[in-house]
């Protein structure tokens, strides 16, 4: 009997044994060794590094979407705006002279007149009807009011940095075409907008599938300083008069930063509801994403005579509408002739005829006479 008991207990003994053997190996079967665990991480590491970029780029031209959905808004209100009164939009205009309490300067932008016509008619009704301190109409266009720190969403492009907090700030301009002398006050530029006046669709002879009318900017910062500043939310004034030479402005920065200039000043984009051209205005001359130079000694002042370059958040060019609604990339790398042998042609209003800032500078004449190749 003592066997038997004795034999029981070690065939209990090794059946509970090899019980605890089968759960080790199945424990170990089951879990990570620290080499495998690596092994898992480095294969997770890999597809983040292959699917992130992808997924940036798929949020860019989501983006970049949106802002020609916002240019093409932009390009139904100029059409609708024409269809009311025969002709588009000045692109600075207003009431009286300055320093009056009962006026605004001339110095309200081309956006207020659209309002109504970009689903903003309250907020026009409310610039129209002014209030206790302001008149009807608003005060100038760079003074400070509660309702000029309310820029439209519709005003700004999805790519650029913007915290969401209303502010006074745009990154859609007006294109003044190839003119440089004096394109903030002539009411005669050669392109389409112009200082209380805009033109009409028979001005556009060149055709409104081969004029530009507005574009994009990066938004500037109300910052003054002199080199090492970037060239495409600054511009630079007092080293170069583009009036006689704008191919000079594409010599004034290195590897995207100015060097050996004078002054800079970053306006572009600050108040939606300025009229200037160095806010709410460019050229088409030198090629998009490039440098921009005003003629001038004063960096407090806003300058007549100006090359602005549109520029973007966009890799390679910028969102262009034109006068018949149509939105297009426009390449950095677009045909700008010869900047540098046009010292004769100062960009008057008088200077009629074909542009000699090749396919951008025609883009942006309205009656050159010019045939628009891309």
């Amino acid at each position: 009997m003592w066997g038997g008991r004795s034999n029981g207990s070690f065939d209990s003994t090794i059946h509970f044994s090899l019980e605890i053997l089968s759960l080790q190996k199945f424990s170990r079967r089951n879990g990570f060794t620290l080499v495998e665990l690596l092994v898992v991480i480095a294969i997770i590491g890999i597809l983040v590094g292959l699917l992130l970029p992808a997924v940036q780029a798929a949020r860019e031209a989501a983006r970049r979407m949106q802002c020609s959905n916002n240019l093409k808004q932009l390009g139904i209100s100029l059409h609708n705006y024409h269809d009311t009164y025969k002709s588009f939009v000045p692109r600075k205009q207003g009431t009286g002279t300055c320093g009056s309490p009962r006026d605004n300067c001339n110095r309200l932008s081309g956006f207020i007149g659209l309002l109504p016509f970009m689903e903003q008619k309250p907020m026009y009704d409310q610039i129209m009807a002014g209030d206790g301190t302001r008149p009807p109409g608003g005060p100038e266009g760079w003074a400070s009011w509660s309702v000029w720190d309310q820029a439209p969403e519709g005003l700004r492009c999805p790519s650029g940095a913007y915290s969401g907090t209303p502010d006074s700030t745009n990154n859609y301009m007006f294109s003044v075409g190839d003119q440089i002398d004096n394109n903030r006050d002539r009411t005669d530029v050669r392109g389409v907008f112009a200082y209380r006046r805009g033109a009409r669709f028979a001005d556009i002879t060149d055709g409104t599938s081969n004029t530009i009318a507005m574009s994009e900017h990066q938004r500037g910062n109300f910052s003054r300083g002199t080199n090492s500043q970037p060239r495409i939310q600054m511009s630079i004034i007092g080293s170069v008069d583009p009036r006689t030479n704008p191919g000079a402005c594409l010599q004034t920065h290195t590897n995207g930063i100015y060097n050996n200039v004078a002054e800079v000043k970053s306006r572009f984009g600050t108040r939606w509801t300025d009229g200037q051209t160095e806010r709410v205005g460019f050229t088409t001359v030198i090629p998009p994403n490039g440098p921009s130079c005003h003629e001038g000694t004063d960096v407090n002042a806003d300058a007549a005579h100006s090359v602005i370059s549109p520029s973007s958040y966009h890799p390679g060019g910028v969102m262009s509408v034109f006068c018949d609604g149509s939105v297009r990339f426009i390449s950095d790398t677009i045909d700008t002739g010869s900047l540098s042998s046009v010292a004769a042609w100062r960009g008057t209003g008088y200077d009629s005829g074909t542009s000699p800032f090749g396919v951008w500078g025609a883009m942006g004449s309205k009656n050159g006479g010019e045939i628009v190749t891309q």
